[in-house]
């Protein structure tokens, strides 16, 4: 007589925050399926709902709590994990029916909860079947996450309390993950840290043998084995190093870039220019050798791409300081930036410094700085009109009423989700979602850029 198998609980999945966070959530629910579960794409068909919250802002705070509560109100059954999880009684308070409260990258933990709240029965035939990894990103791209935590104390951050110190993952892991990504069909692996710069200074930059030679866990020997990654059709694939700290070392993987074993990109987390301020954020103040070495790097690979963020008014922060951040913007010619107000976060240093900027003087900064960056992409993009450049395939759209199909992809200059889009016009209806054309660019704006495939 043959055996019925069981339904298996189903699992819903809110992720909120960064790409770390939701590294988290492609972990957590990878080792669900493999115990027995499947996923929800609803509240409605969920046995439970998993919140994977942010905690970096209190603005981030509310949104979780925010998402907590929709998930109760439209499932009921809820277990609350993340960055946020340190903050129990406060969630509990706000929302006393959550079922567990987990902390960040606690996976064994959040698992567990699951496994109270709606058990999976498990067979000898279902335990037999090997279950891929779950991935939140479509197949074409993936985050590869090199370690957890941060061993800065910037006078605004939370991320030591939330994440804890720096630990770095074995590089002979993290390699043969990446090989694992690209064999199962990602053409561009986004590396992803609190600080990527410091890998490995947790283990001292301890040798681990891969394809019979010794690597250290340091960032250049991770981005030069990278470098050699291909695809099952013997392609490079792109590899984008994020949350780069510009230490000395950082100028060595400039060279992997020129040569195109590296995706000519760089996500360097400066916040600010000026001495004053970044004195304050307990940041390293060598703004002026950094345009010099940006000047290197790109004296190296003309193509580089280099995008930050900054921080307007912060504590402290008088118009000389801003207008300094200005003028360095200026010179600095960075291809992507992105602005934020200053918000307090509850338990950052910065929180109890003098001198606090008014909300209508920070909104101000913003806005001038919004429009200097904005005029320089503007430029830098419109520079690219006429040149045939590397695209991927992120979307292709369906036929117009003539017969024409759109497509929507990003350069190397362009990080999804954060960067701006290449829009392609009358491409052929066998391009896919992760090809990676050349396309000729004919317009620009502020942010994107729009072409044909050459």
């Amino acid at each position: 007589m043959a055996q019925e198998i069981a339904p298996s609980p189903k699992v819903g999945m809110v992720s909120l925050g960064c790409p770390k966070a939701l590294v988290d959530s492609e972990r957590i629910l990878t080792r669900l399926r493999a115990d027995g579960y499947s996923m929800s794409a609803d509240y409605e068909g969920a046995d439970v709902v998993l919140v994977n919250t942010c905690g970096f802002l209190d603005s981030a705070k509310e949104e979780s709590l925010d998402a907590i509560g929709e998930a109760i109100a439209e499932n009921g059954r809820v277990i609350v994990t993340g960055c946020m999880g340190n903050e129990a009684e406060l969630i509990r308070a706000k929302y006393p029916d959550v079922l567990a409260v987990t902390g960040a990258h606690q996976y064994e933990q959040v698992v567990d909860a699951v496994h109270e709240a709606a058990p999976a029965a498990r067979g000898p035939f279902v335990d037999l079947v090997p279950q891929p990894d779950v991935k939140l990103t479509p197949r074409h791209y993936s985050y590869l996450k090199i370690s957890e935590g941060c061993n800065h104390s910037c006078a605004f951050c939370i991320i030591p309390d939330l994440r804890g110190k720096l630990a770095s993952r074995r590089i002979d892991a993290v390699l043969r993950e990446a090989e694992k990504l690209v064999a199962a069909g990602t053409k561009e692996l986004l590396v992803i840290s609190q600080d990527t710069s410091a890998y490995g200074v947790d283990v001292r930059h301890e040798e681990r043998m891969w394809k019979g030679q010794p690597v250290r866990t340091h960032m250049t020997d991770l981005a030069r084995e990278l470098g050699q990654l291909r695809t099952p059709q013997n392609e490079v694939p792109w590899v984008r190093l994020h949350y780069v700290y510009p230490y000395p070392h950082v100028d060595a993987v400039i060279p992997l870039m020129a040569e195109g074993l590296l995706t000519p990109y760089l996500d360097i987390p400066f916040q600010h220019a000026s001495p004053n301020v970044l004195r304050a954020m307990k940041r390293p103040a060598n703004e002026a050798k950094v345009l010099e070495r940006l000047k290197g790097w790109r004296d190296i690979c003309p193509d580089i791409a280099v995008r930050s963020s900054f921080v307007v008014g912060f504590p402290g922060e008088t118009e000389d300081d801003f207008r300094y951040l200005l003028d360095w913007l200026e010179e600095a010619q960075l291809d992507r930036v992105g602005g934020f107000r200053f918000e307090p976060v509850e338990g950052a240093q910065a929180n109890a410094l003098p001198n606090p900027v008014p909300e209508e003087v920070k909104e101000e900064r913003y806005t001038r700085l919004m429009e200097v960056t904005e005029r320089i992409s503007a430029a830098k993009l419109a520079a690219k009109v006429g040149r045939t450049v590397p695209v991927i395939i992120d979307e292709v759209g369906e036929p117009d009423e003539d017969g024409d199909i759109g497509a929507t992809g990003r350069s190397q200059a362009d990080a999804p989700e954060i960067d701006g889009s290449v829009f392609l016009r009358n491409v052929p209806a066998t391009l896919a979602q992760g090809d990676i054309v050349n396309a000729t660019i004919e317009e620009a704006d502020a942010h994107d850029l729009f072409g044909f495939i050459a």
